[in-house]
């Protein structure tokens, strides 16, 4: 009698050391050899393995065993009536001579007899398969009793439970996995398409051809000197290829006028901005603010822009940073009634319309990068890829960004700054 209680406690003391192994190990492969360590060790039985079933293979996978030699297989198959059995009998130790009749101990009968297999435990949790439990014979040779079954099964509980959570984890690990990649192919999808817009707006103009790309990639130079998050900075050059796509409305001779447009010409063209709202407004943009960019690009600090007058802070922030940019490429690009400014120049009037026409420190950060591009302190070559190497490296253009950019004023009485535009992106 005191025998059989030593035995009791040393298995409840077993039992609840599993449980906090199960609760509190973050090593799932650790926690089942210690788990099977531990109902060996308390029940005194010599050999054991435990497996983990899997329902699209359709077979048990031993995850930890203890004495059953290199030849025992590692892998057990179950049949659609082995599977049907288990579930019925539920986490209740099977008598391995008594189970004959099911396949799955037909199969493998000789294997567990070389092993002197006893008991099979099925790890069944929420009437699911988990797992599997084999133990060997004990040390002394004894039958298994009725209460050891018993421990064997809340021990069963424990590790059924450890597999379970390691399923439910590697599912949603599996799910997660396949969400991002499904993200990240509707990205590039949209990212095509946006190119696919910008070069289908820019082939009907044909004296600025490549002009809606270039302003995409100014606008993303613009938001990544920004220190704007990586989906900003996406959104920012997205807005940049899409801000003309209100141009497809409008007349091609028009666009393709070799000489100034009159003032009747000018008012059709300039309903572009308005246009291209009305065409990327219902589109669901992972960017909100792409439709506001396209309807707000010529809008101007001093309210002297249009479509609507709007004044400083009024305006949308990528609408300024996309209006800087779209300035910067027509200013270094030849038209067919002007040639392409000369970099110093450019540089010159950028300066002279800061706090008038351009935000300060939007200005500010084009030019920082292009100073670092030019005097090797950025590996990338943006600007160079852009504008062509020459003209990035015009005689004088480093002290001429040093000197402008020290002369910049961070900001004017006409300049609103977001102040917490930075890594989770600009605020309005």
């Amino acid at each position: 009698m005191i025998e059989e209680r030593t035995k009791l406690v040393h298995a409840f003391g077993a039992l609840a050391e599993l449980g906090q192994e199960v609760a509190n190990r973050h090593n799932f492969q650790e926690t089942i050899r210690t788990s099977l360590h531990l109902i060996s060790g308390a029940l005194g039985i010599m050999r054991g393995g435990v497996a983990r079933y899997s329902r699209y293979g359709h077979e048990l996978n031993m995850l930890a065993v203890r004495g059953l030699g290199d030849d025992f297989p590692l892998s057990l198959s179950l049949c659609l009536e082995d599977e049907r059995q288990f579930l019925t009998n539920g986490l209740n130790p099977i008598e391995t001579s008594h189970a004959r009749v099911l396949p799955f101990f037909q199969v493998y009968d000789r294997s567990f007899e070389s092993r002197r297999i006893e008991l099979f435990v099925p790890l069944v949790i929420r009437d699911e398969i988990v797992g599997a439990i084999f133990l060997g014979e004990k040390a002394t040779g004894e039958t298994y009793s009725s209460y050891e079954k018993e421990i064997i099964c809340a021990m069963g509980r424990h590790i059924g439970v450890a597999v379970a959570q390691r399923n439910l984890m590697a599912e949603i690990e599996r799910q997660t996995a396949e969400n991002r990649k499904l993200f990240d192919d509707l990205r590039t999808t949209y990212n095509d398409t946006v190119k696919a817009f910008a070069a289908a707006i820019d082939c009907k103009d044909k004296y600025t051809e490549g002009h809606s790309v270039r302003v995409g990639r100014y606008s993303e130079i613009i938001a990544a000197e920004l220190e704007w998050g990586t989906a900003e900075v996406e959104g920012a050059a997205t807005a940049g290829y899409l801000h003309d796509v209100g141009k497809l409305t409008v007349e091609r001779k028009i666009i393709n006028a070799p000489y100034r447009i009159n003032a009747k010409e000018s008012a059709e063209l300039n309903k572009h901005p308005a246009v291209g709202y009305e065409i990327l407004q219902p589109i669901h943009h992972p960017y909100t603010d792409v439709p506001l960019a396209a309807k707000y690009h010529h809008e101007r600090l001093d309210g002297r822009g249009y479509p609507d007058g709007l004044y400083d802070r009024e305006i949308p922030y990528i609408a300024k940073i996309v209006n800087l940019a779209d300035s910067f490429d027509a200013m270094t690009t030849d038209r067919p009634y002007k040639a392409r400014r000369q970099a110093p120049d450019v540089v010159e009037d950028l300066k002279r319309n800061a706090g008038k026409q351009f935000a300060p420190e939007l200005v500010t950060a084009f030019l920082r990068g292009m100073l670092r591009e030019i005097s090797g302190d950025a590996k990338d070559k943006k600007f160079r890829r852009l504008l062509g190497r020459e003209y990035m490296e015009t005689e004088g253009m480093v002290p001429l960004l040093r000197k402008t950019l020290n002369e910049m004023k961070p900001t004017s009485s006409l300049t609103y700054i977001a102040a917490s535009v930075g890594g989770d992106g600009p605020r309005h």
